[in-house]
Parts: C-alpha cells; structure tokens; sequence
C-alpha cells in the first residue's frame, strides 16, 4: 500500500455538457463598410439607410491593438474603415452642479455615455486647420468625436481650475484648453 498522497485531478460534473472550444472568427478580409467623420455609415460606396442595421453592426465593432477596426462575429470577422471616430456625440444632457455634475452623450447609434473616469473626455488640434477635436471614450478604445455644437455646449460650462480651461463630470475633471483661452 502507498501512504504517499496522490494528486487528485478535480472531476467534472458528470451531468454537466462539455464546452465547447472558443471558436476564432473567420477573417473575411474588407467588409467595404466604411464610417465617415460625421457617424455616417457606409457599404461599397452608399450610405447605409437602415439605423437599425447600423445600431446592429455598432455593437460588433471592435478595434484592436494595432488601430484597425473590425466588425467581429463569434463566427467571422471583416475590416472596415474609420475616417476619425466610429462615433458621434450629438446631443448632451447635463444633471448637477459643479465636481458633482453629471455630462451625458447619446451618440448617433442612440447609446448614452455618462463622461467620468471610465469615459473620458479629451481634446486633440486639428494639424491643419488648429480648430479642437474632442473625443468621449465609448467602448474599449472605440471614441465618438464631439459634434461642434455639443462641444460649444461644453465650453459653456467650463470653468478654470489651476490654469487649465475644462469641465466636470462624474468627480473627473477634463481639459479643454489653457485657462483664458476659452476654446
């Protein structure tokens, strides 16, 4: 008899249905969809006229390490092409008062973005033309850039805090600019 201890291998549940492997989405290569600066979606060249067919593939956009961004099924996956961001902010919606106050976005797929510490907001300058462009984190390094008219709404409610020009939300402060240079 051998008193050394065994090593037990944990048991399944003998009930239990067996999981399925991960399955890896077929590369299907371009999709020809392509997404232009101002949210407006596109397949070999025409808009896309359905919102809720966008509203669909948006939920399947993912972007990877590299930048490029993909339409990902569980079972295929395809390119598709981004002029700047995948999205918009169109509207916004403002809820309190100061470091407390609340900034919300619905993009142009109608999803709801409260800006906080999970959703930043950020500033960058246009190379060419030096006007700011503004982005709000959405999802998983997927932004949707400020539509001007939401972002004249921020710089509304912008204050100065230690030499930068910005906004709250959430308990985050974000930068739009330097203080006295109100964008």
């Amino acid at each position: 008899m051998n008193d050394q201890p065994q090593e037990r291998t944990p048991e399944r549940n003998p009930g239990a249905p067996a999981r399925p492997a991960r399955r890896v989405p077929r590369d299907c290569g371009d999709f020809a969809i392509r997404i232009a600066r101002d949210g407006t979606w596109y397949y070999e060249g025409s808009p896309i006229a359905r919102p809720a067919l966008v509203r669909l593939f948006s939920t399947v956009l993912k972007r990877d390490a590299d930048g490029v961004y993909w339409l990902e099924t569980p079972v295929e996956k395809g390119r598709v092409e981004v002029e700047d961001a995948p999205f918009t902010a169109v509207e916004l919606a403002v809820a309190g008062r100061s470091r407390d106050r609340v900034l919300q976005f619905r993009t142009n797929v109608d999803t709801w973005i409260e800006a906080g510490p999970d959703h930043p907001i950020r500033v960058t300058e246009d190379p060419q033309t030096r006007e700011p462009r503004p982005y709000l984190l959405v999802r998983d390094g997927l932004e949707a850039l400020i539509v001007r008219s939401v972002y004249y709404e921020l710089v509304a409610l912008g204050v100065e805090e230690k030499a930068t020009f910005g906004v709250w939300s959430k308990n985050a402060f974000f930068a739009l600019g330097p203080a006295g240079e109100a964008p």
